[in-house]
């Protein structure tokens, strides 16, 4: 009888409180997905290289967990869209501990089979952000709410890879490092989730000011993805870009930074993903700062052409000798997360809230991560065909000038057709 009737008292607490629902709903959601990493991604610390297949089978590896990622993104399209409110956080703890499983079971099968458990692990976890963010959207403080869970995979990939190496330094063996990574963060995870539960619905100003957010149907995405049109796939493609090349700086850290003289030190990591996601969170957490939801939408679109400009002129410095190896990870980093976080926080939120769509982020989200990881699955088969040359720096830096040169187009060209759809503040 307690527990049932203290929820509801603690929801209205919070919702008579703004200052302190926004502070417990940045830590209930940066939590949540930061302990979701420890499921994903310490197993990339390792490099697998005691086996016969060396370091191809890290590839294959981590090629298995993502085709796993993607199609749960696509499944995601779906039940996301779909997810009624008071099923999320069950369906979230269901979700992790399934991966949890996978991870055992890699521990126990021998290599290169236990590459379909990497698969069972990227599976269930690729819809967990969607199911945090239900708990975020539609709020006039959602930017500010959605930067701090942003800020969890910015930073929380480098505490994982961390926490994978601390554990390998230890005497844990490559195949059960993942597993015992894992298990350190169950006991959070339930903390974390039992604050998202206690989080109230939008009120009603948050409702005037962003729209309501409701489960979609079917043939309500379709329309809205009709209404759109290429003005959406040109955000679609910066996204998918991005996508590949964060996705490879981040799955081969090591080997980048060994390149770059840092090889065997865990801390590298959490520092530098410390700055990165500082200043990301800084720039795209204040843009809730802008009421007008026309003007903020396209604040969001500058932002990710920025971002992309950024790590070009860094790139360029790098290879004029202008650039320190810690300076040129972090600037890199900032400048490919500011269009990838953009569009988290910011670019679909505003945009639903624009034009008053029915529906929620979790839907255009999903279908934005969905193409992102299908490219990145690409990216990651072409790359197994070829032995990974020792020195990973050249190709990483070659990546990042085609896919930053190509982003920045696509992202001109949607600031046009927004800007021509949406020329001057709606009624």
């Amino acid at each position: 009888m307690s527990t049932v009737s203290s929820t509801p008292s603690l929801s209205s607490w919070l919702g008579r409180r703004p200052a302190i629902l926004a502070a417990w709903c940045v830590v209930a959601a940066f939590g949540t997905y930061a302990c979701m990493y420890g499921f994903r991604k310490p197993f990339t610390a390792a490099g697998y290289t005691g086996t016969p297949w060396g370091d191809s089978l890290k590839v294959w590896l981590i090629t298995a967990q993502v085709l796993g990622y993607t199609v749960s993104k696509i499944i995601g399209i779906k039940i996301v869209s779909e997810m009624e409110p008071r099923k999320r956080a069950n369906f979230l703890l269901a979700l992790i501990g399934i991966a949890q499983v996978a991870l055992l079971g890699f521990a126990l099968t021998p290599a290169p089979y236990n590459t379909f458990w990497l698969f069972c692990n990227g599976l269930p976890l690729g819809m967990v952000f969607g199911l945090v963010l239900g708990f975020l959207e539609g709020r006039r403080m959602t930017e500010f709410f959605v930067a701090g869970l942003c800020a969890s995979f910015i930073l929380a990939d480098g505490v994982a890879k961390s926490v994978g190496t601390t554990l390998l330094n230890s005497g844990v063996p490559d195949v059960w490092m993942p597993v015992a990574a894992g298990a350190i963060f169950i006991l959070p995870l339930f903390a974390f989730v039992w604050m998202l539960r206690r989080i109230p619905p939008p009120d009603g100003e948050d409702i005037a000011s962003r729209s309501e957010r409701t489960p979609m149907t079917g043939r309500e995405r379709m329309e809205m993805l009709r209404r759109h049109g290429f003005a959406l796939v040109s955000i679609l493609m910066v996204y998918l870009l991005i996508t590949v090349l964060r996705s490879v700086r981040a799955d081969f850290a090591p080997e980048i930074w060994r390149s770059l003289g840092f090889g065997g030190s865990p801390g590298v990591f959490t520092r530098s993903e410390f700055w990165v996601g500082l200043a990301v969170v800084v720039v795209n957490g204040t843009v809730f700062l802008i009421r007008d939801n026309r003007r903020g939408f396209l604040t969001s679109l500058w932002t990710c052409a920025g971002g992309l400009l950024l790590a070009l002129a860094t790139v360029a410095a790098w290879h004029g000798g202008m650039l320190e190896p810690f300076h040129l990870m972090v600037l890199l980093g900032v400048g490919m997360y500011l269009p990838y976080v953009a569009v988290h926080t910011t670019v679909f939120e505003r945009l639903i809230a624009l034009t008053r769509e029915k529906g929620n982020i979790g839907f255009l989200m999903y279908l934005a991560d969905a193409t992102g990881y299908l490219g990145y699955c690409g990216v990651m088969i072409a790359r197994s065909m070829f032995k990974p040359e020792k020195d990973f720096l050249p190709f990483f830096l070659n990546l990042s000038t085609f896919v930053l040169i190509a982003s920045l187009a696509f992202t001109v060209v949607s600031i046009f057709l927004f800007s021509r759809r949406f020329p001057s503040r709606p009624a």
